[in-house]
């Protein structure tokens, strides 16, 4: 029972740590996706993805780049940009992009592993997008898109571009509270997600034997040039499985994509894991809420089959350059995290941005409604993540106390 407790200790104090390495990351990550959607204008984005040609295509991923999101709120805009009549090529092109071609993600990824997965996760997020549009232009789904837009009806809110020009905007202090306001909204949306997904890596890290992953991932531990396609594709697949039983967002995965590379899991396989939260549960449900049951697992395998495909060129490719990341010499949970470094420099000054943004957004702001549209689980899978959300707080708070006492 003690080695219980001891672990129990260990796991919450690594869940602490990684989330203290990436506080600052946070914090101006969703700080310059807040300002880039409100300064940014993005005016007639409906009109100019209306087929499924090279110019919707680099648009919807433009477009969606700028207005990068969580999985929940990209899913909402993509479908309201679907139903104002984009083509359901960029409509997928835009969904792709802000769910992996956003800056924070790219910041949190720099911290927990390392360049190379930065460059990779842009690379393949590009990737994802032109398989994709590859698969659908030979699966030609015509039916299944007319479907889906029957199915959605004419009460959802219109995302409408603002006319107010960049340099009105950013001298606007109207526009400064917006800010403040989607900076708010974008925590809101995550909180979640990243304490529920940060608490599963400390568990794993200190509970979980290498040779789980070992077994679960085959043939995992090897060089990474010396795998074989058949141990790569395995791992590609198996890594949106193990996405699909956490089904906790792209951020939160991060510390356990950390943890699955300090195991040796495959380039590949890791980046198949970080690109599957456009395929776990809670997304599956609201795709069907949106376009029906079909379209819903249509999205699926058309995803499924990309972020496979697009993992193992990723792997491929950065091994033509012999560009693939050794196994870090000293893994993630060996690290001293609570130190005076520029770590703890860094989260001050952002932990204190945060606070101004937050006033700005919230206190300062009277009477003014906020959108609450930018959210989009179903009821269930909310309370869900609600409970274990607390669950996670009470496991961490609890493990604290015994790092101390023992």
């Amino acid at each position: 029972m003690s080695e219980f407790f001891e672990k129990w200790a260990e796991s919450a104090y690594i869940s602490l740590g990684f989330f203290w390495m990436a506080l600052w990351a946070f914090i101006l990550g969703y700080a310059i996706s807040a300002m880039i959607q409100i300064f940014v204008t993005e005016k007639r984005m409906q009109k100019t993805m209306g087929d499924a040609k090279g110019k919707s295509m680099l648009l919807g991923t433009f477009f969606g780049f700028i207005s990068s999101s969580c999985s929940f709120s990209a899913l909402s805009t993509t479908k309201s940009l679907f139903k104002k009549g984009a083509s359901f090529s960029s409509s997928i092109a835009f969904l792709l992009s802000s769910t992996n071609l956003v800056i924070e993600l790219g910041i949190v990824i720099s911290i927990f592993l390392g360049w190379q997965f930065v460059v990779g996760e842009y690379i393949g997020g590009i990737l994802l997008i032109l398989v994709s549009w590859f698969l659908i232009k030979i699966l030609k789904p015509k039916k299944l898109i007319e479907n889906a837009r029957k199915k959605l009806d004419d009460k959802d809110s219109s995302h409408d571009g603002e006319t107010t020009s960049f340099k009105k905007k950013i001298k606007s202090s109207e526009s400064w509270k917006k800010v403040g306001r989607k900076y708010g909204m974008e925590w809101k949306m995550v909180w979640k997600d990243v304490t529920i997904g940060f608490t599963i890596a400390g568990i794993i890290a200190a509970f979980v034997p290498t040779s789980f992953f070992e077994t679960l991932f085959i043939n995992s531990g090897s060089e990474q040039s010396s795998y074989d396609f058949l141990t790569l594709l395995a791992h590609t697949i198996i890594g949106p499985i193990a996405a699909f039983i956490t089904f906790i967002g792209s951020m939160g995965n991060i510390p356990l994509a950390a943890l699955l590379f300090d195991n040796g899991v495959s380039f590949a396989g890791v980046f198949a894991f970080i690109f599957s939260d456009l395929v776990v549960f809670p997304v599956l449900r609201i795709n069907a809420k949106y376009y029906g049951w079909k379209m819903s697992f249509f999205i699926l395998f058309l995803l499924f089959v990309s972020l496979i495909v697009s993992s193992i060129l990723l792997h491929y490719g950065f091994n033509f350059f012999d560009a693939l990341p050794s196994q870090p010499e000293k893994s993630i949970i060996d690290q001293t995290y609570f130190k005076l470094d520029y770590t703890f420099y860094m989260n001050i000054i952002f932990f204190l941005i945060s606070g101004l943004l937050i006033y700005i957004g919230f206190f300062k702001s009277k009477n003014e409604g906020h959108n609450h549209s930018m959210s989009s689980k179903s009821s269930l899978s909310e309370k869900l993540l609600k409970y274990l959300a607390i669950i996670s707080y009470v496991w961490l708070l609890g493990g604290m106390i015994l790092k101390i006492a023992l």
